[in-house]
């Protein structure tokens, strides 16, 4: 089992313009996997296809990931950006489509109702991947087609309707608030629909988003983020806590990880550095 740790830069908010490019100059010599930019419409932070397009031209070998808002796009739109982007980076685009965030400023800003978001991705992810296919799609074929192919999407999410979804139409799942028996759980019904749908999922395709602090003396009250019951699945307080948890989860095949800070680094490289030397040596 390929074992691959990536790194979530909150965007502006957390990394700021001026340092983005010497975080990512470290993410790519200390040879993490991937950075990640999730998405949020407010707060000040990167749009991804900007983040990462800027990073696709400044280092070479990191992977480029983000947790996509995809409802409420023109379909060709998204088809058009994300294959651009795939052939820029050279294939190496990583892609989690999220149907929005829990936020109701969020939501709004999206310009989409919660209760149409759903039906997007059935109507309009087999039409993506047709695209991407190069197939012929209501008259019009895309140019140019992504590097990679196929190119992948995953889904997130854990409650039965998005387990569901993506045991139907993902190529990964990678959630993020949940439990490790709630995962384990998951992951055997997301493998089960796939099943029932004439699919299969690799192996190697299930991960997890988990968060860090360097104080090891911390508590949830320093967690400025909802948690899910047990919160020790989900952030380690130090990073000897951190290895532990990735470990753990290894252990139960979830073979993709990403990391984020739960604050900003006062100095990027030396925690990068110290990040590092604690939990890279487990990617196989």
């Amino acid at each position: 089992m390929k074992v691959r740790i990536g790194f979530a830069v909150g965007g502006e908010r957390m990394v700021g313009i001026e340092r983005y490019g010497a975080v990512l100059d470290d993410l790519e010599r200390l040879r993490f996997d991937s950075v990640w930019l999730p998405e949020t419409f407010l707060g000040g932070t990167f749009d991804p296809l900007v983040g990462l397009g800027y990073a696709a031209a400044r280092v070479l070998r990191l992977k480029l990931g983000t947790h996509f808002v995809a409802p409420s796009r023109n379909v060709m739109q998204v088809a058009k950006q994300l294959a651009n982007l795939d052939q820029l980076s050279n294939g190496r685009l990583l892609l989690v489509f999220v149907p929005g965030l829990a936020d109701a400023a969020e939501r709004q800003a999206q310009g989409m109702p919660k209760g149409d978001r759903a039906a997007w991705f059935d109507q309009f992810l087999p039409v993506l991947r047709a695209l991407w296919r190069g197939d012929e799609v209501d008259g019009v074929r895309l140019e140019p087609l992504p590097r990679q192919q196929p190119l992948e999407v995953w889904l997130g999410g854990k409650m039965p309707a998005a387990l569901e979804r993506c045991g139907r139409l993902s190529d990964g799942w990678l959630p993020g608030l949940i439990t490790l028996p709630e995962a384990v759980e998951g992951r055997t019904v997301v493998e089960r629909v796939a099943a029932e749908h004439g699919r299969l999922i690799s192996d190697e395709h299930f991960g997890i988003n988990l968060s860090y602090t360097l104080d090891a003396g911390a508590s949830l009250a320093d967690v400025p983020r909802r948690t899910p019951g047990d919160a020790r699945d989900v952030v380690a307080f130090g990073l000897p806590a951190l290895r532990t948890l990735v470990q753990r989860w290894v252990d139960a095949g979830f073979s993709k990880i990403v990391v984020r800070p739960v604050h900003p680094p006062t100095d990027w490289t030396a925690e990068l550095t110290e990040l590092a030397g604690a939990v890279l040596d487990l990617q196989t």
